[in-house]
């Protein structure tokens, strides 16, 4: 299986089929829409500034994006793999990707934000050694948030 990543920001139009898909997907995970609007406006994929796109065989098959939070954090933002190609690491090669670029970008800290119910999102995360952390703006006044960050 031959996997080739690709840099782009929100605006790509592949990364917008992928956004449209983890709207879906999270919305499904927490009883619809309704139940996730506040999260909304925190998570517009034009406002992703560094997306990378992963591609199996030539099709799109999962992306990551990055946006700049402070001056020395950088957050993660829609990690997201097609389900059948799900187990081939590369969501882990992604996350070595966009930690990489945020370093090159001169962050100091990553930082992201999930539900615990997304339970492979969340081992994924450990697994590439974030650490659990208070919540941080918006998501401090959000319920069913939970915070990650890594030092880079």
């Amino acid at each position: 299986m031959r996997t080739e990543y690709k840099w782009t920001d929100g605006n790509d139009e592949e990364f917008h089929k992928f956004y449209l898909k983890t709207e879906d997907y999270y919305s499904s995970i927490v009883g619809g829409l309704k139940n996730r609007e506040a999260f909304v406006p925190y998570n517009i994929s034009e406002s992703i500034s560094d997306v990378l796109i992963a591609y199996v065989e030539g099709k799109p098959a999962g992306c990551a994006g990055l946006k700049a939070y402070s001056g020395s954090d950088v957050e993660i933002k829609r990690v997201w793999v097609e389900p059948e190609l799900r187990g081939n690491r590369i969501a882990s090669e992604m996350m070595d990707a966009i930690e990489a670029k945020a370093r090159e970008l001169g962050f100091k800290r990553a930082v992201l934000q999930t539900r615990p119910q997304m339970e492979d999102a969340v081992h994924l995360y450990t697994k590439c050694g974030y650490i659990l952390i208070d919540n941080y703006p918006p998501y401090d006044k959000l319920e069913g948030a939970v915070c990650f960050a890594k030092d880079l």
